[in-house]
């Protein structure tokens, strides 16, 4: 009995049915959950789950090809490139394979998702970019864990990379993670060390080759030390990023320019950021004006605007110097703002503010750049403003003549632009007879009627080496930072001293507080001010947004037939406030991944996988149903007896229940693979229809291979459980693999002529051809014995025939892939099969 319960030396798993490469996949996937401290949302935990399983089976089925590791790596990396196109591309060759233009463009997408990374407050909303960064590191780290714990034989050194996952959101997260990830990463952890210390066991057993023991000699040691080395240098590397939205070390203090990261990166975080945050609350806002944060001055070619000039100035407490042109009189408007969910090193004001009041006394005012910051990044308590919000009328600002010397002289600088460029700007102002209308005439080409420039959040088609030159005369596709940037440099082309501003719309009024004015990140933009004697800095805004959000400025509206002015295309806020519910509403792609919200304008929620969730719930019901079914007729937990008492039923039901049973044991394997491949497909299908149809067309391609495995696994199981139809089925399993391998052996030749043919074909050698003579003697008493049981030592002789086979005639990968043993079927030898059937089948 001990000889039938215990499975040969021979049939211990191979490389695509070992469990190590699954239990190092679930570690990877348990480790995963630590970043939902860091990433809201759970469709990201699903892409991973998915890229984990087609790295682990990619691996798998290329070491049962006896591929060298690193080209199994190699491969592996390669798959995952290959789902990333296929999710994030549009591009891809086949719509899958990363060719050149697929790569860049996910190369945009990772670029957005690391400027996200930077800027964002965990936690993040899971954008689409995002899920790419999680994606290509989880699915690098999934690669490399498999290396490890399946290659190189050390599991419990690939625990020090899942360290690292760990340590990234442990670093970045203001709060303790949940707990529970700390505990799956602990099952994990733990069932790695268990595959462990089983490869020590074999070790010692002398079951697995020298060099593949895990934790012996100098080779351990070797793979361990590198493990480790690549722990460290990722998570250092990872773990630079700052946890509040600035990079560590590029805070240098205000008089070396250093505060923080560039201005534009802050604002693509914001507008990438995917969810809707409140960020301040403003009262004593009478009419809808732009909110300032931060300015830029210097234009760098091929990268855009910076902030130029370090800032400076005097404590920002009370009473303000007066600005650049700033005349000094006009109405003063108080104002209170309370930040809600603001960490900067800029403190947002409106107008020409005179005053200021605020119980943080590290502030500091620059007059020139119209700005107030701190040296040190943080969260401001509520302040209040006396500022004056009065605008000049459009008369009054077409007298103004603006002389060279008004301003600072790096206000007109401009350079390294292309001189298409340089012709659209004067070609657009040509016929203008003062500054405004230069400016007005500048603003409505980008946004006027008949303009054709479309606000996106992010651009489309190719972009050339000059971004500005792609963006005005082929593109024209953008948001805001694109807009204002090209602006104001054709602007300074024409002769006109401008700068970039950085800071908020006029938000929106809530129905229940409507003296109060709401500003989201949705609110984030950019504009262009551009410099008039006598009346400071005035605000030009190109970006054709709508919703609501633009405000246009008295000087910009039409004059009517009655001499009042109208507003443009480009309607105020008040006309058209959003309100709160609209602002947060969330926008999805037509597949199903959260897209960045635009300023005011949320895209409609695509509803063509509402039912796949449905579907796919009713699909994993189902599979769990059949898993259970196959379970418990291959356990007996069912009688199948003819007259089992147990079963309630007479002697007369009992052969059409045991025929029942037995239909049931051949159709639940092939309905349990079926049924959870359409799980998969619809699981797939969630996340995007192309990488459904390519999963589809790769079960498809691997269903030989499947039906080939079930089979062989269903027949060893027979054999191992040596049954009445053990000896058949170790006589059909090795007319398979002669068949697989282009030897099928004639139907009318007796059992031991197949034998000899099968020997001498395949290039047995001598262990092979003593199991074979085994098999045959079993087989040959199993069908003339009265008993109906086979020799205990025929798995392990079936085991030493297939193992011979292996070494003396592998197969090809093409005939692993598509086994003539199930395209092309042949019947076996069963010349000497008796009349009879023996007894007890």
């Amino acid at each position: 009995m001990g000889n039938r319960s215990a499975p040969a030396k021979g049939t211990e798993p191979e490389w695509f049915t070992s469990a190590t490469p699954w239990i190092a996949a679930l570690a990877v996937l348990c480790a995963s959950t630590a970043l939902a401290g860091v990433i809201e949302g759970d469709l990201w935990l699903v892409r991973i789950g998915v890229v984990i399983v087609a790295i682990t089976v990619t691996g798998a089925f290329l070491r049962a090809t006896r591929l060298t590791p690193p080209l199994v790596a190699i491969a592996q990396v390669f798959v995952l490139l290959c789902l990333l196109t296929a999710l994030h591309t549009r591009s891809g060759i086949f719509l899958f394979i990363p060719g050149p233009e697929a790569l860049g463009d996910l190369g945009d997408v990772l670029a957005d998702s690391v400027a996200q990374v930077q800027t964002g407050v965990p936690p993040v909303h899971a954008t689409p970019a995002i899920q790419a960064l999680v994606v290509l590191a989880i699915g690098l780290v999934a690669v490399l864990v498999d290396t490890l714990a399946v290659a190189a034989a050390a599991p419990a050194a690939s625990g020090l990379v899942l360290l690292c996952v760990f340590a990234v959101p442990a670093s970045l997260a203001d709060e303790m993670l949940p707990f529970w990830t700390f505990v799956l990463g602990a099952a994990a952890f733990a069932m790695l060390l268990a595959v462990d210390g089983q490869h020590r066991h074999e070790a010692w057993r002398g079951r697995l080759g020298s060099g593949s023991a895990s934790g012996s000699g100098g080779s351990a040691t070797t793979v361990a030390s590198i493990a480790m080395v690549i722990a460290l240098v990722v998570g250092a590397g990872v773990t630079i990023v700052g946890t509040v939205g600035r990079l560590p070390g590029n805070g240098g203090g205000a008089g070396k320019g250093g505060i923080g990261m560039s201005e534009i990166t802050s604002l693509r975080g914001m507008l990438n950021r995917g969810r809707t945050a409140e960020v301040f609350y403003v009262r004593g806002l009478k009419e809808p004006a732009y909110m300032r944060a931060s300015t830029l001055d210097l234009y760098v070619p091929n990268k855009g605007w910076e902030r130029g000039s370090p800032v400076g100035g005097d404590p920002a407490n009370g009473e303000l110097p007066l600005q650049a042109g700033d005349p000094g009189d006009g109405k003063i408007t108080r104002i209170g703002i309370e930040p809600r969910d603001w960490r900067s090193f800029w403190l947002p004001t409106y107008g020409a503010v005179r005053r200021i009041d605020t119980p943080d006394d590290n502030y500091r005012f620059d007059s020139k750049k119209g700005v107030i910051y701190t040296e040190k990044e943080q969260e401001p308590k509520s302040y209040e403003i006396e500022t004056v919000l009065s605008a000049p009328t459009k008369q009054d600002l077409r007298m103004a003549r603006i002389p060279q010397n008004a301003v600072d002289p790096e206000y007109y600088k401009v350079n390294g632009v292309e001189q298409e460029v340089v012709d659209l700007a004067k070609g657009i102002v040509e016929g203008a007879t003062n500054d405004f209308d230069k400016a007005a005439k500048l603003t409505e080409f980008f946004n006027g009627p008949t303009s054709d420039f479309k606000y996106e959040l992010k651009t489309q088609g190719d972009v050339t080496r000059d971004a500005l030159t792609d963006f005005v005369l082929r593109s024209k596709v953008g948001y805001c930072e694109q807009y204002a940037s090209a602006m104001a440099v054709m602007a300074r082309l024409v002769g006109l001293p401008s700068r970039v501003a950085i800071g908020f719309t006029a938000g929106f009024a809530p129905a229940e507080d409507p003296e109060r004015r709401v500003i989201s990140t949705d609110d984030a933009h950019a504009w262009v001010e551009i410099f008039f004697p006598n009346h400071g800095w005035m605000t030009f805004d190109p970006t054709p947004i709508s919703g609501g959000r633009g405000v246009v400025p008295p000087y910009l509206r039409e004059t009517g037939p009655a001499g009042e002015e109208q507003p443009t295309a480009e309607t105020t806020t008040e006309s058209v406030a959003p309100s709160a519910s609209a602002s947060a509403q969330a926008s999805g792609s037509p597949d199903g991944e959260d897209t960045p919200g635009t300023l005011g304008n949320a895209t409609p929620q695509d509803t063509s996988k509402n039912w796949i969730p449905w579907a796919l719930l009713a699909a994993v019901l189902l599979a769990a149903l059949v898993q259970v079914l196959r379970t418990s007729t291959r356990t007996g937990a069912w009688p199948d007896g003819p007259g089992d008492p147990s079963s309630g039923g007479s002697q007369r039901d009992g052969p059409n229940q045991s025929r029942l049973m037995a239909s049931l044991r051949r159709w639940s394997g092939p309905a349990s693979v079926v049924t959870w491949a359409v799980v998969l497909l619809l699981a797939v299908a969630w996340l995007s229809y192309i990488l459904m149809v390519v999963v589809l067309l790769l079960l498809v391609a691997a269903t030989p291979a499947a039906i080939r495995a079930l089979r062989r696994r269903n027949r060893l199981r027979e054999v191992v459980g040596l049954g009445p139809r053990a000896a058949t089925a170790a006589w059909s399993e090795l007319m398979a693999e002669s068949i697989d391998r282009g030897a099928p052996v004639p139907p009318a030749e007796t059992i031991r002529a197949a034998a000899r043919r099968l020997a001498r074909e395949h290039n047995l050698d001598d262990a092979g051809k003593d199991g074979l003579r085994v098999v045959i003697g079993s087989i040959e008493r199993s069908w003339y014995s009265a008993n109906p049981y086979s020799d205990p030592a025929l798995p392990g002789a079936l085991a030493a025939v297939r193992q011979s086979l292996r070494q003396n005639a592998p197969l090809s990968l093409r005939a692993r892939l598509f086994p003539k043993s199930v395209l092309k079927p042949a019947p076996a030898p069963m010349a000497e099969t008796p009349e009879r059937e023996p007894a007890g089948v």
